[in-house]
């Protein structure tokens, strides 16, 4: 029987994004295909890192170890406050050469040119520039110039990147969202009225990509701070728990493709 190719959509959210790979887990551990991935600002992380060929596992044992002082490098803030070459470098140690396109999953990373405000979609190319790209949450990394450009946070643009795994050719669309507006969020520093501002500016553009996605998994991981890299065990099983909710709508939406297409 024919199957219908399916692509994930990972959202962009800080710490959140670490849901993405309970959502990867569950979906393994049922037999639910990936064949392509769009992500943004920590989706695009997640995702690359999973279509490069590391054991799912291997990367929850990863994500427990990933402590601030790894990917922080402050800077004096001209642009922003970290400068964003340690986490470059850690992309660089992990993805070991390979560029977007030489990945076991096709991986579209999204980012948005600071300058027109254009949302840029990168399917080829250095895996650690573009995706440094795509994480640079403005006002709190430095952008990065990729191809003469200057490069913000995908999110800006397209928190979840619905429309380029459509766009990819997948046939059922799964999105993920991990950073919907937490109402009751603690503000306290420079980082948390930049994150909560972008999530405010999203609420009406992700409420279409749901309409727009076959299924959309909505991890409730609003109360963790999205700089929170501590409780990451919690968040991973947040995005199992959300999964197998939605696993009996992903396996009706699958058969149903198959009926239609004999």
């Amino acid at each position: 029987m024919k199957r219908p190719k399916i692509g994930l959509a990972l959202g962009s959210g800080g710490a959140r994004g670490f849901a993405h790979l309970g959502v990867l887990k569950t979906l393994k551990e049922h037999s639910i295909p990936v064949d392509m991935i769009a992500g943004s600002s920590m989706g695009a992380l997640i995702g690359c890192f999973y279509a490069f060929g590391h054991d799912i596992g291997q990367l929850i044992k990863l994500s427990k170890a990933f402590k601030r002082q790894y990917y922080i490098d402050f800077t004096v803030p001209k642009m922003g406050f970290i400068a964003g070459n340690r986490v470059k470098n850690l992309i660089r140690l992990f993805m070991q050469g390979k560029k977007l396109e030489d990945l076991d999953i096709p991986v579209a990373v999204i980012a948005t040119d600071l300058q027109t405000g254009e949302k840029v979609v990168f399917k080829t190319g250095p895996i650690p520039e573009v995706v440094r790209a795509s994480i640079s949450i403005p006002g709190v990394f430095v952008p990065e110039k990729v191809n003469g450009k200057l490069m913000v946070d995908g999110g800006v643009a397209d928190r979840v990147p619905v429309s380029t795994v459509k766009e990819m050719g997948a046939n059922i669309v799964i999105g993920v969202d991990v950073s919907r507006v937490n109402r009751r969020a603690e503000i306290l520093t420079v980082y948390d009225v930049i994150m909560q501002s972008i999530d405010i500016l999203q609420m009406e553009i992700t409420a279409a990509r749901e309409v727009e996605s076959d299924i959309m998994i909505l991890p409730p991981v609003e109360h963790v701070s999205a700089k929170a890299f501590k409780n990451i065990e919690e968040i991973i099983k947040i995005g199992e728990e959300a999964t197998l909710l939605k696993l009996p709508m992903i396996q009706a939406v699958i058969k149903k493709w198959q009926n239609e297409n004999p």
